[in-house]
Order: structure tokens, then sequence, then C-alpha cells
């Protein structure tokens, strides 16, 4: 049994034990923010890209899944493959416009462009304005599974991000994942070996908004809301907090990164906006004491052991 099948089988059996533990509202709420973390992880931990936009796919696949939920009265699964596929489609067009740069100038790009959406939201009739999409109803998935039940939906939500994760591992694993990592690490040489790399570069953009989407459609069937928050900059700006702070091109990282940043939200809400400052204090502690994260200081602690032995 590999490393990777022992952790899989580990975090499978966290998630079957975790709502006799824990609050499943929360439980949800982290797995959504796992998700999304994920996937911007495999945008930048493994392709190098960073965003500064990430919102963008988040918040409008929220704002699309709450629509075609409440207004139009379309069944959840239906709602949610709807709202990945218009993040899918934005990040197809925004990966577009992106990718022609590199470096501060793709994250500027980024960060302009989820700006856009932002005041789209903003400005457009059915996103609700200020006020956002609010009592979007959960419904019945397939017509069988009532999910107004907590511990219900919990499990599809399980189920989701479980295969959101096991996608993204494979295509990690995969020759794909192979030659975007190849692109990261010397994109001159990997294009003088035969690779478009402007081609991988806007495949795994894709990929990464469409996971990103899925979280974003996920969270609203949950908490029953799509908001400007949804689509914000500083949404932009947590994910990636949870990535530095989880473990960057790690597996695992941002879904422990996602688990110790909304733990801190939840039971640190009490203090109010010092809750903001104590994750500024970890991020800055992070980048100080294990640039790696949590999952990478970890990963190689034991390599060292082994080099010192």
């Amino acid at each position: 049994m590999t490393r990777y099948t022992r952790s899989f089988l580990i975090l499978i059996a966290l998630l079957v034990i975790g709502p006799h533990i824990l609050y499943p509202i929360f439980l949800m709420k982290v797995l959504c923010f796992a998700l999304f973390a994920c996937a911007f992880n495999l945008l930048l931990g493994y392709g190098g890209l960073l965003s500064f936009g990430h919102a963008a796919y988040f918040g409008m696949a929220s704002y699309v899944c709450a629509h075609a939920a409440k207004i139009w009265g379309w069944p959840p699964e239906l709602c949610i493959l709807l709202g990945t596929s218009a993040a899918a489609l934005l990040g197809l067009i925004f990966g577009a416009l992106a990718i022609r740069r590199q470096g501060i100038y793709f994250a500027m790009i980024t960060l302009a462009l989820a700006q856009m959406i932002y005041f789209f939201a903003l400005q457009a009739g059915f996103t609700g304005g200020e006020d956002g999409i609010q009592s979007v109803p959960r419904g019945n998935l397939f017509g069988v599974i009532n999910l107004a039940n907590d511990l219900a939906l919990y499990h599809v939500v399980a189920l989701i991000f479980l295969g959101g994760f096991w996608m993204i591992f494979r295509i990690v694993h995969s020759p794909f994942g192979q030659v975007l990592k190849a692109i990261r690490d010397n994109e001159s040489r990997a294009i003088s070996l035969g690779y478009r790399a402007s081609q991988y570069k806007l495949l795994v953009f894709v990929l990464s908004a469409a996971l990103a989407g899925l979280a974003g459609a996920t969270k609203v069937i949950v908490f029953q809301l799509a908001s400007l928050t949804d689509v914000h900059w500083m949404m932009s700006g947590e994910v990636i907090l949870i990535v530095l702070v989880g473990g960057m091109g790690t597996i695992l990282g941002p879904v422990v990164g996602a688990f110790v940043i909304v733990a801190m939200e939840n039971y640190l809400a009490p203090l109010g906006a010092w809750v903001t400052v104590i994750q500024g204090l970890v991020f800055v502690v992070c980048v100080l004491l294990f640039r790696q994260g949590i999952v990478g200081l970890f990963q190689r602690h034991p390599a060292r052991l082994k080099k010192s032995t």
C-alpha cells in the first residue's frame, strides 16, 4: 500500500466519523473551502500560475447555481452542474487572456478580470445586488435524497469533495501533470522539448476554474445563499492563505489549511475583527518559519531524519 493510498483511506475514515464528532455544517464548510483550495493549488502548486482572481469562478458558480435553484426550480444536481459549467466557461475566456503574460502581470490581469465580475455581480439584476440570492432551496437530489437533512447533505458534499479530490490527484500524477510540473520548473526547456506550454497552462486554468466553481455551487446548496462575499477579492486572498498555510504543491495541504482557517473563523468569531489579525499572524509565521506549509513540514521532516542517520 502506497503512502497516497494510506492517506486517501485515512481521509475517507475521517469523513465518515467527522459528523459524529463535529457539527455537520462546519464540516461542510471545511469541505467546500478545501475543494476550492485544492483547485487553486492545482493551478499554483503544480502549474506555477499565481491567480489573484479565483473568487470570480467560485462566486459566479454560486450565483448561477442559486439562480437556477430558486428562480428556475431546477434540481440540485443540475444546478451544481450548471454552476460548474459556467465557471469552466469563464475560466476558458479569462485564461485565454491571462496566460499571454507571466509572473506579476499574469496575477494582476486575473485580479482585474475578477474585479469586473465583482462589479457585474453588484449591478446585474439576477444576482440580487448587495442582497445576493437568499433562501436558496436545497431540493431533492435525483428526486430521492432530501437535502434539507443536514446529515444527508453532508454525505453528498463529502462525495463531491472526494470526487474532486480524486480527480485532482489523478491529474497531478498523470503524464499531463508531469508535463505541467516541467513547465512550472522550466518553461523554456519544456518548450524546447516540443510541448505547447500555452495549451497546457490554459487547460489547467480551465480545470482549476471548473473545480473552484464546483466548490462554489456546492457551498450555495449548503448555506442557501449567494452573496458578493463569494466574488470579493478577499475570497481570492483567503484561498491563497489556505493553500500557503496547508502546504503549496502538496495533495493534502489545502485540506489541512482549509480546516485550520475555517476553524479559526468559527471558533474565534467572538473576537470580531481580531480574527483577521490572527490569520495575518499565522500567515507571517508560516512564511518565516515553514514556507512549505504544515503538510510540507511533516513530509520533509522524515526525509531530514533519514539524511541525518
